[in-house]
């Protein structure tokens, strides 16, 4: 074969590789994403002229894919993956040394090799924007079902306190006049303590549902957290539990009930302090940005299946077992701070383990 038909074989398996990839590209799954780089890799191996003495190597982000074993001391050329016009990564091509001196890459070849980058790059850039449009869309449809629950838990609310203010009434009218019958009137305190239970919980909906009222004032969130830990102190005591304050600034100031957000942090810390094991630790930890309060609160439990993320702060949704909990107590939570304007983030608090909740409370001074 002489050298023209030579160069013309090479230009199109070049050709063939650069159409190969584009296929791949075009029919890639983001979910498959290290599968697609594999067949790229390998299709980019036989692009080049030596293709048994030629490895790939791919390594981007958390994902490293190569053809084959290769040494340090192969030939190598190399082109950086950029991802939003930010080097991410690299693709580079090792090729065997040969005692035959005149083995060595083509120029064509590294030219094939920024192309076939550019390619990848352009890929996962897709497969980024496509991962955050699936993101937000299932946070859209979270605050959907949660705007959708506080409507129908604020009808609720409405419609069950009459009729329970009429039960306690009458149930404390009729104690009065039963008196002398200590049978009866064991009877009715059930009744109105169940009647109080029901209350409350109607009470927790109502805030949920923002339907509570609020004396917005200017307040210093810091003697909240005090107060709130203050009251847990004997429940810290008896479920062997630590926890450890880190709040570095003297004052933390913002517009908010000042009895509400006693009751997120109380809600807050009574649900970890359920979930940690004895001698773990609750951190919580308060600072200021420009804009916000920040309020962090983790602990060192089993943390949050993947599945129970997204329902955390669904009116009755608990992990815990029946009759240990209404499911309401994170739900309440999440009514105050919407009422705010504020937001609040659940997640996994790795690489300790446990739960992790973030509250971000605009300062609006």
């Amino acid at each position: 074969m002489n050298e023209t038909e030579s160069a013309l074989k090479e230009r199109i398996k070049e050709l063939t590789c650069l159409y190969e990839v584009s296929s791949i590209i075009a029919n890639s799954d983001y979910e498959l994403v290290e599968d697609t780089l594999k067949a790229i890799a390998f299709s980019l191996k036989k692009a080049f002229q030596y293709p048994k003495k030629t490895n790939v190597l791919i390594d981007c982000e958390s994902i490293k894919i190569a053809t084959n074993d290769f040494l340090d001391k192969d030939l190598k050329i190399s082109s950086t993956i950029n991802i939003f016009n930010t080097e991410r990564g690299k693709l580079e091509v090792y090729l065997e040394k040969s005692k035959a001196q005149h083995i060595n890459f083509l120029r064509e070849e590294k030219q094939l090799l920024d192309s076939v980058a550019l390619k990848i790059g352009s890929l996962l850039e897709r497969i980024e924007i496509q991962k955050n449009e699936i993101s937000l869309k299932r946070q859209m449809e979270h605050a959907d079902r949660l705007n959708i629950l506080g409507k129908i838990t604020a009808g609720i609310s409405h419609e069950l306190n009459t009729p329970l203010a009429n039960i306690l009434g009458f149930g404390e009218l009729l104690r009065e006049d039963l008196k002398s019958n200590k049978k009866a009137v064991s009877d009715l305190d059930k009744i109105i303590q169940n009647a109080i239970f029901s209350r409350e919980v109607v009470k927790k909906l109502m805030f949920f549902a923002c339907e509570m009222p609020q004396e917005m004032k200017l307040i210093d969130l810091i003697p909240s957290i005090h107060n709130a830990i203050k009251l847990l102190d004997a429940t810290f005591k008896k479920e062997q539990v630590n926890y450890e304050l880190k709040i570095f600034e003297d004052e933390l100031f913002l517009r908010a009930d000042q009895i509400q957000m006693t009751q997120i942090l109380f809600n807050l810390l009574i649900n970890a302090i359920y979930f940690s094991p004895k001698n773990s630790m609750i951190t919580i930890e308060a600072y200021s940005t420009k804009s916000d309060i920040v309020l962090k609160i983790s602990d060192q439990g089993s943390g949050f299946k993947k599945t129970d993320l997204d329902r955390v702060f669904q009116p009755f949704f608990t992990t815990k077992p029946h009759g240990e909990g209404t499911g309401l107590g994170l739900s309440v939570v999440h009514g105050i701070v919407a009422s705010h304007k504020g937001s609040i983030v659940a997640k996994n608090n790795n690489p300790d383990k446990g739960a992790l909740f973030i509250i971000k409370l605009p300062i609006n001074k």
